[in-house]
């Protein structure tokens, strides 16, 4: 088994990285959630679970960067087991295969594309939320908010968007311990009598 071990190890990359978006139209019926986080006093997104759009781009990101089927073909809305389902429950999945397939997250970097709220006032709160979700330190995660500037769908504040990458990077192995050193015995100097008793000091 070890050495089944050492083989996957040998041949797998060292890094992978994924790319990962989402997007949701607004619900004012809803609540906006954002990496975990309750926005008051904006309109929330429609969709099957939560419809945390932050969530669903970084979820989609490390799936990618696995290899693996995104979230519409592993979640499917179709199942009403995700009817308004927290979507960190989605990304706990995700952070398990990543640690099944014998990688950590090395950093996140995501952006949010809005017209509306205004969420420079919600960042750090958006990305303290999205380090506990990950159970990454807060510098190891990247976020910025970006308008439509009136341009398109998101210009017309008809929704929201996210995009996200991901790097992954190899679990470094476990070391070994280190074998434990014998103390150096006494020395003793010395010759036998002829009982056999030794004569002479130790030092």
């Amino acid at each position: 088994m070890p050495r089944a071990r050492t083989a996957a190890r040998a041949t797998r990359p060292p890094f992978r990285i994924g790319l990962g978006c989402d997007r949701h139209p607004f619900d004012p019926a809803r609540p906006l959630v954002l990496g975990g986080v309750a926005i008051a006093g904006a309109p929330g997104l429609a969709g099957h679970s939560d419809a945390d759009v932050l969530l669903h781009a970084v979820c989609d990101a490390l799936l990618g960067a696995l290899g693996l089927p995104d979230m519409g073909r592993r979640f499917p809305s179709s199942d009403a087991r995700f009817r308004g389902a927290p979507s960190g429950r989605f990304v706990d999945e995700a952070v398990a295969e990543v640690a099944r397939a014998g990688y950590v997250i090395a950093n996140v970097d995501a952006v949010l594309l809005a017209e509306i709220p205004r969420l420079a006032p919600h960042l750090e709160a958006i990305r303290a939320g999205l380090a506990r979700v990950l159970r990454l330190p807060a510098d190891r995660i990247g976020l910025k908010a970006k308008s439509g500037e009136g341009l398109g769908w998101i210009g017309r504040e008809e929704g929201m968007a996210a995009q996200a990458v991901a790097l992954l990077q190899e679990e470094p192995p476990v070391a070994s311990p280190a074998p434990r050193r014998r103390p150096a015995g006494r020395r003793v100097t010395g010759r036998l009598d002829r009982r056999g008793a030794r004569r002479g000091g130790g030092r």
